[in-house]
């Protein structure tokens, strides 16, 4: 794996780097536990960003970097399954929601009246176009805007000509490649936060309890890094399994990590953390959580192991 950026991966960042300069950080009044923005939703498709993965010579880890790099900013952008899944199944119109068909009743991400729902059932996909009769707005502590689908919306569902393996593994790379963003962003903003919070007379980010922390904090964000990164890369199922289940197990602990370090400010809106850890908390149970990757991972390496020997 060549760990240097591509010229054109160079450029596409430094574009995503300069589109980004108005969205850094939540508005001064922001409370909410969403903070979503239309103009930088729209910007993303006019310039083209979510379709890069549809050029070969770009492909999957391009548009994983893209991915990351958006889950970065406090704002909450349906990226991960448009940039990653949609080049598997077309042309569908934006924003992709990807709901597994055994959790419909559960809320779904970016859900709104136009939007193309995609059911991944275990022997197929399929998908529809919500209209307003099949969505419900719902509230939720979760930092995504997020709404409920209407019972049997999903029964006019038109399957899809495409792998379901696929697309759970280019779903799992998604989800690695979000949730890395997300720590690298609520570590950043943790690490400013103690380095200027003072007690005793000193920065608590002195002291080295916290030190510790924040180090194995860091370690694992990295960790998440490189396999999400290395799962785009070789569009492997057993790669993306284990990225999957590193980036859910890790961010269930460093988000009590970097929420413990706040004190009182981790448990109010004043502070943007939440931002970015309230859709850790959502991501970390998709397509069965932790232990659903952690068994798909085994499976996979199991089974490769096995080929190994017979030849």
């Amino acid at each position: 794996m060549d760990f240097d950026l591509t010229e054109d991966q160079t450029q596409i960042l430094d574009a995503i780097g300069s589109l980004s300069k108005p969205y850094p950080a939540p508005p001064p009044d922001s409370r909410g536990y969403a903070l979503t923005s239309a103009e930088l939703d729209s910007a993303l498709i006019e310039g083209g960003f979510l379709d890069v993965a549809f050029d070969p010579d770009l492909g999957a880890i391009t548009a994983a970097l893209i991915v990351e790099a958006l889950a970065r900013l406090p704002y909450a952008v349906e990226v991960g399954a448009s940039a990653l899944v949609r080049p598997l199944l077309g042309e569908l119109p934006m924003p992709l929601c990807l709901v597994e068909a055994r959790a419909l009743q559960r809320p779904v991400r970016f859900l709104k009246p136009g939007a193309t729902v995609v059911v991944l059932d275990k022997d197929k996909v399929s998908s529809f176009t919500a209209t307003a009769d099949d969505v419900t707005p719902t509230q939720s502590l979760f930092a995504y805007p997020m709404a409920m689908l209407a019972s049997g919306a999903a029964a006019r569902a038109e399957p899809l000509d495409v792998d379901p393996q696929e697309v759970r593994t280019r779903w799992r790379v998604a989800l690695a490649v979000e949730i890395s963003g997300l720590l690298d962003a609520a570590i950043a903003a943790t690490i400013t936060y103690v380095s200027e919070r003072k007690q005793f007379g000193r920065p608590i980010g002195v002291f080295q309890a916290v030190r510790h922390r924040m180090a194995e904090a860091s370690v694992l964000a990295a960790g998440v890094h490189w396999l999400a990164l290395k799962a785009a890369y070789t569009g492997d199922a057993g790669d993306a399994a284990l990225a999957a289940y590193q980036a859910q197990e890790a961010a269930t602990q460093v988000v009590y990590d970097l929420h413990q370090f706040l004190g009182a400010m981790g448990v109010t809106l004043e502070h943007p953390l939440h931002l970015w850890t309230y859709r850790l908390k959502a991501l970390v149970g998709d397509l069965g959580g932790g232990g659903a990757q952690a068994v798909a991972a085994a499976g996979f390496i199991w089974s490769d192991a096995a080929e190994s020997r017979r030849a």
